[in-house]
């Protein structure tokens, strides 16, 4: 066999054709949505992902006012971040930050879900979160995406 013909092929950043998302939060469980959001951000669902590149689509996610919880996290579930000041910790229950603004609870699991470094603060910025169903990218022609699973456990 010729080796030459095992070549890893990566893409160029000038090819790359980035299209737009749109997706319902409606009755969806956080965990499961936030992973497809994250997936179809970073770009893997395409034949041509390149993981040192943006090649991902713009999600649009609207209804974030309607996303659903399993279990008792409505309950039990923290969040906790460090000031960098001695005896700095907060914490924040998931019923808080979703009473200060629902977006954020689909922010913060996509966000912990992408790489840690300054291309996945590049890719970040591919998520449009919205708490109702109107948004302004009509301009872009999103396309709808409907996702298959719900939650039967409530």
């Amino acid at each position: 066999m010729d080796p030459l013909s095992f070549k890893t092929v990566f893409i160029k950043k000038d090819s790359i054709k980035k299209s737009w998302i749109i997706m319902d939060a409606t009755d969806q469980i956080l965990g499961r949505f936030s992973s497809k959001v994250a997936y179809l951000i970073r770009g893997k669902h395409k034949s041509f992902f390149t993981p040192h590149i943006n090649c991902g689509d713009h999600v649009i996610v609207i209804n974030s006012d309607n996303i659903k919880l399993t279990g008792k996290k409505w309950n039990n579930k923290i969040y906790i971040r460090h000031t960098g000041y001695p005896g700095g910790r907060k914490i924040t229950s998931i019923k808080n930050l979703y009473k200060k603004d629902s977006r954020d609870i689909i922010y913060k699991a996509v966000k912990r879900m992408l790489p840690k470094n300054r291309l996945g603060r590049l890719i970040f910025k591919n998520l449009h979160v919205y708490k109702k169903s109107n948004h302004k990218h009509k301009a872009q022609k999103p396309n709808f995406l409907k996702l298959n699973y719900k939650n039967n456990d409530t």
